[in-house]
């Protein structure tokens, strides 16, 4: 896409024209704003004088003096630095949040009551604004005040004794699926919300937390564990309710198979020249292949233990049966596929190639439209006057 495509489809996106003010740090308050920005909206980030945001000195890597994860979460913003505990400051900031649609925050429990900043107050100076909190524990209940972070709150809703296999210790999930998904719900309450504006005219009140975001991933396990009393079983790469969806090993590599039916397991069977299997009384459901996974599952990894993973993927996709190598990261952007939705993109003046946004509106997906910005970058032209700050917020959740 050229440039001049890139910018008439930055001036098409769906939320072109709300402005949106970000109060965060890290990951899960930047990652909401961020999203709204790739969606059209103006993204203003108010950060600390001097330092910033928190997630700049995450590194390594960094690329260019910032951590990459800051570029990741924060390309397409404006940055202001401002000292919020400034009385003028703050009275400007207040008088600015009034012409604001979003207002996006993820500070410290009880920080932005203590700035002034409260929804009741701002809501109350500017009906139409929708006031978006993110937190740790939630907003209600015995521990709503206390921070935390991703692995936190990973270890105290059970989400690490799910994962990691049968003879280990549980483990934490890689990616911050918790920062990330509770940005997602964020957007999600924003959205509605300016939807719900339209008619009503006015705003609301948003909360979502991290720990909301780990029992919503966890609701099927949960389901089975408020069913059963039974604590869900660890698996390495395979399903506790289906047979067979899981990793084996190859002559030389792994292999995934998702073969989730009665019907795709016959077609395993015959692709592993074993059609007899998928007659065998012990095997013909998937509940019964749950409850004799002893059995099946070292038969069939003797089977593919005696090709090369490309052998098996051919014979397997052939067959109509669900596969895929396990790569790392190098031959995972490797793959044509991933090259060919375009999922990768590249900021604009850093040689840098971040993920896009994972919607695209008319066959295009929404470009990165500039970098990350320095702290401060846009103070001057968003806030001309204002005095030297020297003071800074508290940390986030």
């Amino acid at each position: 896409m050229n440039k001049d495509s890139m910018q008439k489809l930055a001036q098409s996106l769906p939320l072109k024209g709300i402005r949106v003010v970000e109060l965060g740090q890290n990951l899960a308050g930047p990652y909401a704003s961020a999203v709204l920005g790739s969606l059209g909206a103006d993204i203003v980030k108010v950060e600390r004088p001097g330092c910033g945001d928190d997630a700049r000195g995450w590194g390594p890597p960094f690329w260019r003096g910032t951590a990459t994860t800051f570029q990741a979460m924060n390309h397409g913003k404006r940055s202001l630095a401002v000292d919020l505990k400034d009385p003028e400051s703050i009275a400007w900031f207040k008088l600015y949040l009034a012409e604001c649609d979003v207002l996006i925050q993820n500070l410290r429990p009880g920080v932005m009551d203590e700035l002034g900043l409260g929804a009741e107050e701002l809501c109350q100076a500017n009906p139409r604004l929708i006031y978006c909190s993110l937190g740790a524990f939630g907003h209600m209940g015995p521990m709503n005040m206390k921070p935390g972070y991703e692995p936190i709150i990973q270890a105290f809703s059970g989400m690490f004794s799910m994962n990691g296999s049968e003879d280990a210790p549980g483990a934490r999930v890689g990616m911050q699926v918790l920062d990330l998904g509770t940005g997602i719900w964020a957007v999600v309450g924003c959205l509605a919300a300016l939807f719900q504006r339209t008619t009503t005219g006015k705003g609301c009140v948003i909360d979502t937390s991290l720990l909301e975001t780990a029992m919503g991933w966890m609701q099927v396990l949960l389901a089975g564990f408020n069913a059963s009393g039974k604590q869900p079983p660890r698996h390495r790469s395979g399903n506790p309710a289906v047979v067979v969806f899981q990793a084996f090993d190859t002559q030389d590599g792994e292999i995934l198979i998702a073969a989730a039916n009665d019907r795709l397991f016959a077609k395993l069977c015959v692709a592993l020249d074993h059609p007899e299997w998928a007659a065998d009384e012990r095997l013909k459901t998937n509940a019964l292949r749950v409850e004799h996974k002893p059995f099946i599952l070292p038969v069939l990894q003797d089977a593919l233990i005696t090709r090369g993973t490309d052998y098996w993927i051919e014979k397997l996709e052939a067959a109509g049966v669900p596969c895929a190598p396990i790569l790392d990261l190098k031959q995972a952007l490797a793959q044509p596929q991933i090259e060919a939705i375009g999922i990768l993109q590249e900021i604009p003046g850093l040689d840098l190639r971040i993920v896009g946004l994972p919607i695209s509106f008319n066959g295009e997906r929404p470009p990165i439209r500039h970098r990350a910005p320095e702290v401060g970058e846009h103070t001057e032209e968003i806030y001309p006057s204002k005095p030297q700050a020297t003071t800074s917020v508290e940390a986030p959740t």
